[in-house]
């Protein structure tokens, strides 16, 4: 006698979301003493994230429906699941967070219509990016987390908004966490914000360039982050250079805005004060380095003698 099993229907994208989303849920419910449930609990949230994972990017050997895909970026929007992913983040195990991270990237490139659904549900809970921000504080969740603030900088109403918060300014804390990592991967986001896009940029440093030059002269001027590497023997470039780099974007770039010509010209003398005192040690890269402070140093004392610039 033959027996048939028929294979359990796959869930549709509304309940996919309305899976995850109360898994997501019910860890509120569940605490350290019910060591059980909560394991119960993860394992449930474990499993959906899984699920929605391979619907957003597939399984290896079936590609994602773009319908489903999009279906379900308006059903996580819809239903609130994109806070639940990051403040949920730090309770999960280590592969759930990489595959909640990777989701995340996902939706976010998601166009639905003519837009992007989950862009504009965070441009509408910009608490979010500042939670995103602190993160780094946390260093269970600060590389997941950078990634996922690093898919949000791409879009320019967020990378805007992240430059004028006051979470901004923790970036200069973040660079030098003594968690090397950490520090490097935030070091990451900050040059991504500094770098991506020029009209936000621009806008800032005109606001805010005094406290920001003050701030950033200490980074390239930090001694205990180049100590630190050299405590690691990680032959990787030291803060100094690699804020030396974000900076010689702004002053190599032959369209400048002239936003960013009048910073240069009001700043020259502290900005060549600093360049001239600046090393980074010895060697091929040094060459390399002094050759290309050499040309931003002609280039700021050339905008300093434009006319009619400041």
């Amino acid at each position: 006698m033959s027996f048939f099993f028929k294979p359990s229907r796959p869930k549709t994208p509304t309940e996919l979301v309305k899976a995850i989303k109360d898994s997501l849920v019910a860890l509120d419910t569940k605490t350290v003493v019910e060591v059980k449930a909560l394991e119960k609990a993860l394992e449930e949230v474990e499993k959906n994230v899984v699920a929605v994972k391979q619907a957003l990017s597939g399984d290896g050997e079936v590609e994602p429906n773009p319908d489903n895909v999009s279906q379900i970026a308006v059903e996580i929007c819809k239903e609130d699941v994109l806070g639940l992913f990051i403040h949920k983040l730090s309770i999960l195990g280590w592969e759930a967070r990489k595959d909640l991270a990777h989701c995340w990237c996902i939706l976010l490139r998601q166009m639905v219509g003519s837009s992007y659904c989950c862009v504009e549900y965070i441009e509408n809970h910009l608490e979010l990016l500042d939670f995103l921000v602190v993160c780094y504080d946390n260093k269970d969740i600060a590389l997941n987390c950078g990634s996922m603030l690093r898919e949000c900088i791409k879009f320019p109403t967020l990378a805007k908004y992240i430059l004028e918060s006051t979470s901004f300014e923790l970036f200069f804390k973040y660079v030098e966490l003594p968690n090397f990592d950490v520090a490097s991967d935030a070091f990451a986001t900050f040059k991504e914000l500094l770098t991506k896009h020029e009209t936000a940029v621009s806008e800032y440093l005109t606001a805010h360039y005094e406290e920001f030059f003050e701030l950033y002269e200490k980074l390239l001027t930090s001694p205990n982050y180049v100590t630190r590497r050299q405590s690691l023997k990680d032959s990787s470039k030291n803060i100094q250079l690699s804020a030396f780099h974000i900076f010689k974007v702004f002053v190599a770039n032959p369209n400048k805005p002239r936003d960013i010509i009048v910073i240069l010209a009001k700043n020259h003398e502290r900005l060549l004060a600093l360049l001239h005192n600046l090393s980074v040690g010895k060697g091929n890269e040094d060459e390399q380095f002094e050759e290309e402070k050499e040309l931003i140093i002609k280039e700021i004392e050339r905008i300093s003698r434009m006319p009619n610039i400041v």
